[in-house]
């Protein structure tokens, strides 16, 4: 017989605390997994909390409210979307046709890769004013981007509205493609044609 003592605890598995960081990515995935499965309105703290298995103070410390929670999400699909955009235009020819194609593609790809979580996520965002100006912000700094990287082909300075009416068709129809209404390629396409007539245009 062995002379040790048995600790308190020997043989029980160890459970390790996940650091700020892990922990936050936990509940960022388990809260995409609501949205998917159940819809943005079954997304509540208590019921995040229950499902990733913590309590909800754990919750509370990382989002504060379902306002930060939906934030997060909104930054997460958005940096993502901004990380493609820019990896595709740091990669591609300097030309209208190459910067245009890049525009179109990158915008599906995220909407496509993300896209059946957002339409309930958008739609809460706009029940909050700091919530819309979050949302505002992120789509102003798109926006610049895609001016940026257009304006040395275009006639004349791009004006605010004409990359909103880039934005909107960049939506619609990426969404569309989304719910199976229209092609991917024909939506792309159509993002595509929007960029080069607005940068064209006289």
């Amino acid at each position: 017989m062995s002379s040790h003592p048995t600790k308190p605890g020997a043989g029980r598995p160890v459970q390790r605390r996940l650091s700020k960081e892990a922990r936050q990515r936990q509940l960022l995935d388990v809260a995409w997994s609501i949205v998917r499965g159940e819809g943005s309105d079954a997304l509540t703290l208590g019921y995040l909390a229950e499902r990733a298995g913590v309590t909800k103070p754990v919750v509370y410390d990382h989002f504060g409210t379902r306002n930060g929670l939906l934030a997060a999400l909104y930054e997460e699909y958005d940096g993502r979307q901004h990380a493609l955009l820019d990896e595709a235009l740091a990669a591609c020819v300097k030309t209208l046709p190459a910067v245009a194609r890049v525009i179109a593609s990158s915008y599906v790809d995220c909407v496509m890769t993300m896209g059946r979580e957002m339409p309930g996520v958008s739609a809460a965002l706009t029940g909050s004013p700091e919530l819309e100006a979050l949302k505002k912000a992120h789509e102003a700094l798109f926006l610049d981007k895609c001016r940026q990287a257009l304006e040395p082909f275009a006639k004349k300075p791009l004006k605010p509205a004409a990359m909103r009416a880039v934005l909107g068709v960049a939506e619609a129809v990426s969404f569309a493609a989304l719910a199976g209404e229209v092609d991917r390629v024909d939506a792309e396409s159509e993002i595509y044609d929007t960029v080069r007539r607005i940068t064209l245009r006289v």
